[in-house]
């Protein structure tokens, strides 16, 4: 054989070998990554062939697939669209899962996911039609239907809590979108909607309770420095700290002031409980300089704050800097400056306390069903860290069911049940209302629910907006939900 031939056959040989490996690379290495994939056009035909799982509270559909007289033969439906339209997000053939579980639990609910493989062998074998999983949530649906009342179309978050388990029991996002809008199998009429949703200013599509633009928290972070206090073994509930009208903070011109422009206490002088009972900035800034950086951080990280979360939704980790001087340590202790929340983690934080210092793994998803509704999986709480020991819990207790008794709080007390409670009100943008927060749990002494309560640049009270008079009345009417009240 000459040389030029030769050569070909060597570049021939090569081409196939390139071909052979591509081909096999993207068959079985690839293959579970393509099919999966939410464009997959491909894939979403096959699924929409068999019924995809329900999603379930109380018993009762929240998503559920019924017969189509279409080619796609099943339609995706949500009996209760915008009431729990983030928690369930959406399927659409156009666009694929999104949004919530439809997303995050696909693989389960459309019937592929690794855990149903036995039962898929089993439905061949026996002729049963193939079906997905269906999901059996954790939520409350009193306690939904509650939060998503009292929010009153404000925009913002509530998240709500079982402490000693991590149970999400409400989880509501404002504003809302209905999922059927994009699950329709006319595709006109869903990319009308989608192009509607998507360019809607006030983002309805974005699960604030877990992720978007995260929050500045305010004075609820003041309980993080509370505990930071307590942990270090130098204060106690009844340490008496500075709290002047305005503290004079090292290497600027600028001071803290209190909201109300007066001092905390007689003498410029306030104990740690009614610091944290009338929201005294002061008192937390110079707390917050005092403690120092490294404890300020380390105590947020024991509540949660940096972890990577899944819910199964992906939760976006909440946020303190890890480079602060003086001036900015005194404003991120009183939620100020860069520090950065979800309503989950505000939510985690009560949840901690009211746990005994235990921070338990939110989770919503309690368990797993066959298409006959047998139990395929189940959850199984567990801790993720020790916040503060059960002693500095109870001096916590304590400081938070003075925010509700004769503080700040007094909007969320509930008649017969002791409740302990956080205020908050976020500046975050020049010229804008401040966010009003709240975040506490009932009953203090038994604890059954944990909530955060978010409402954006003040809700309906605008500027006059406070966390004691917007947020704590949406808090109170969630856990009477819960606890029956």
């Amino acid at each position: 054989m000459n040389a030029p031939i030769r050569r070909l056959s060597i570049v021939v040989a090569m081409l196939f070998t390139t071909l052979l490996v591509s081909s096999t690379w993207i068959q079985f290495v690839q293959a579970k990554e393509l099919q999966e994939r939410p464009d997959n056009r491909r894939t979403l035909l096959a699924t929409y062939a068999r019924e995809r799982g329900q999603i379930l509270v109380g018993g009762t559909p929240v998503a559920r697939s019924v017969p189509s007289n279409d080619e796609l033969k099943w339609l995706r439906t949500y009996p209760q669209g915008e009431l729990y339209s983030h928690v369930t997000g959406y399927y659409s053939f156009v666009y694929g899962p999104g949004g919530g579980l439809e997303a995050a639990e696909n693989a389960l609910l459309s019937g592929q996911s690794d855990k149903l493989f036995y039962r898929r062998v089993s439905d061949m074998l026996t002729g049963r039609k193939q079906a997905g999983a269906s999901l059996e949530l954790t939520i409350d649906p009193r306690a939904q239907a509650a939060a998503s009342e009292a929010m009153q179309g404000q925009r913002g978050a509530v998240v709500a809590l079982d402490p000693t388990t991590g149970a999400i029991l409400a989880m509501v996002s404002n504003p809302p979108y209905d999922p059927a809008d994009l699950t329709s199998h006319d595709t006109k009429k869903v990319e009308e909607a989608w192009d509607t949703l998507n360019s809607d200013p006030t983002r309805p599509l974005v699960n604030r309770a877990i992720g978007g633009n995260l929050y500045p928290p305010g004075s609820v972070f003041k309980v993080v420095t509370a505990a930071a206090a307590l942990s270090s073994g130098d204060y106690t509930e009844e340490s008496v700290l500075p709290g002047p009208a305005k503290l004079d903070l090292p290497q600027t011109v600028r001071d803290l002031p209190n909201s109300n422009g007066l001092p905390c206490g007689p003498d410029n002088k306030v104990t740690l409980k009614r610091a944290l009972e009338i929201s005294c900035n002061t008192a937390f800034g110079w707390l917050g300089m005092e403690l120092g950086a490294e404890a300020f951080q380390a105590q947020s990280a024991k509540f949660g704050i940096g972890d990577s979360l899944q819910i199964p939704m992906r939760v976006t980790p909440s946020s303190v800097p890890q480079e602060l001087n003086d001036p900015q340590l005194a404003q991120s202790a009183i939620g100020q400056y860069d520090v950065r929340v979800t309503p989950l983690q505000v939510a985690m934080i009560s949840a901690g306390v009211a746990n005994n210092g235990v921070v338990m793994k939110p989770y919503l998803v309690e368990s797993v069903l066959s298409s006959d509704l047998d139990t395929i999986d189940e959850a199984e709480p567990s801790q993720m860290s020790q916040a503060v020991d059960a002693e500095q819990a109870g001096a916590l207790t304590r400081m938070m069911e003075a925010v509700v008794e004769t503080g700040t709080g007094k909007a969320a007390q509930i008649d017969g049940v002791s409740v302990a409670g956080k205020t908050g009100t976020a500046q975050h943008a020049v010229g804008k209302p401040p966010h009003a927060w709240f975040t506490g749990f009932a009953p203090a002494d038994d604890p059954k629910v944990a909530v955060a309560v978010v409402v954006e640049d003040g809700g309906n009270a605008g500027s006059e907006a406070a966390g004691g008079r917007v947020a704590a009345p949406i808090a109170k009417a969630v856990m009477e939900a819960v606890i029956g009240k």
